[in-house]
């Protein structure tokens, strides 16, 4: 047991599937474990890439895996510990499901009420089926069709089981409706206002996505291959980093820092010029908020959540889907210091939307919602 776990038990959990790298995700669930009353977090493991460590300060963490992360790769392992339905949720007055796996575990919750805050219905399980299924050779597609198909009908069967369902965007809260048939109730995910700060503007323009290829930020390194007067800075990492480095060919004005800490990461969007976030369909990013809540506009997509968070024109420029690296460079082109420093106080006024503050006390709406469901169904 570890030191964290000595301590007394909270009454309530948020449950995620693991604490990979210091995202979106990750961020929400610290979060929400950190500003509720008596929460604690658990997850299946926390691996290398997480470089938020320190965010973990204060928080009451359980690791529900089979030893050290690290042992397992990160899907058989979530799916170990939470698909066995654990004890953590079975005796507590609230949980807080989050992430793909993690929400199996409702079973197992004895009666309290149970939220899920979905961040994206599974892509595997629904419209991207067969671009999973195309990736594995043709002999072991029939196996993985059916584990998918195992996989689908619990996620669903886990949904169907919560008292409320909260997602990140309307973007996701329609595809909610669609695959699964539930009601949503949109909860945009929190930014620190006093982390983000304008810290000037040094020059470069900052790409902070994953280096996964649904991020596109291949078109960005392109992009500034055919702008040697500009610089771009990349900090993070992911299964395309080595790929990515390969393609800028060291190129001297495009520089990859691999994942960063929270204090250099907010350092480093204070003191760009304009952030760079082009991701496929995205389901909301909370890299562009913070981004604006630092006083710095995007140059963003307009498909999935970007479209409900920029405004085009006042606190950023939302390229039409699927941009080319050319239409990435003709953006960056237009923002210059001089444009993007106008932009500033909207940037402020926009994030402000996104506070913490505002999260948590939504969220404590729906755990309130949630709880009288159950006293609810105890008196029917």
């Amino acid at each position: 047991m570890s030191q964290r776990e000595a301590v007394a038990a909270p009454r309530n959990w948020v449950v995620h599937d693991y604490l990979q790298v210091n995202g979106g995700a990750e961020r929400l669930v610290i979060t929400l474990a950190r500003g509720l009353p008596d929460f604690g977090l658990a997850v299946s493991g926390v691996y290398p890439d997480f470089s938020g460590t320190g965010d973990l300060d204060g928080v009451q963490l359980r690791t529900l895996g089979h030893g050290p992360a690290g042992l397992l790769p990160r899907l058989p392992r979530a799916l170990l510990a939470f698909g066995r339905r654990p004890g953590v949720a079975a005796a507590h007055d609230t949980v807080i499901y989050s992430g793909l796996y993690a929400p199996l575990a409702v079973h197992g919750q004895g009666s309290g009420a149970r939220l899920y805050y979905c961040h994206t219905p599974p892509r595997f399980a629904f419209e991207e089926e067969e671009s999973y299924l195309r990736r594995v050779p043709a002999f072991a597609r029939p196996a993985l069709r059916l584990a998918i198909a195992r996989y689908r009908r619990a996620w669903l069967e886990a949904v169907a089981a919560m008292d409320v369902v909260m997602t990140n965007s309307e973007h996701v809260r329609q595809r909610l409706r669609r695959h699964a048939g539930v009601d949503a109730r949109v909860i945009y995910p929190p930014v620190d206002l006093e982390r983000f700060r304008f810290l000037g503007q040094q020059g470069y323009y900052l790409s902070v996505a994953r280096l996964e290829p649904n991020k596109r930020v291949e078109r960005i390194v392109r992009a500034f291959l055919g702008m040697p007067d500009q610089e771009l800075v990349v900090a993070s990492g992911g299964s395309e980093l080595e790929r990515l480095r390969a393609l800028a060919g060291g190129a001297p004005n495009i520089r990859f820092l691999g994942w960063v800490d929270d204090a250099r990461l907010a350092e480093l969007v204070g003191g760009a010029v304009a952030v760079l976030y082009v991701p496929r369909d995205e389901d909301f990013g909370i890299s562009a908020v913070e981004a604006m809540a630092a006083g710095k506009p995007v140059i963003g997509v307009r498909e999935g959540g970007l479209a409900e968070s920029v405004v085009d024109g006042e606190t950023g420029v939302l390229l039409e889907a699927d941009p080319t690296a050319d239409a990435i460079a003709a953006a960056v082109a237009r923002m210059t210091p001089e444009a993007a420093a106008a932009m500033r106080p909207a940037c402020g006024a926009r994030a402000r939307r996104f506070s913490r503050d505002a999260f948590l006390l939504a969220v404590a709406g729906a755990i309130n919602e949630a709880r009288a469901a159950r006293v609810g169904l105890r008196a029917g």
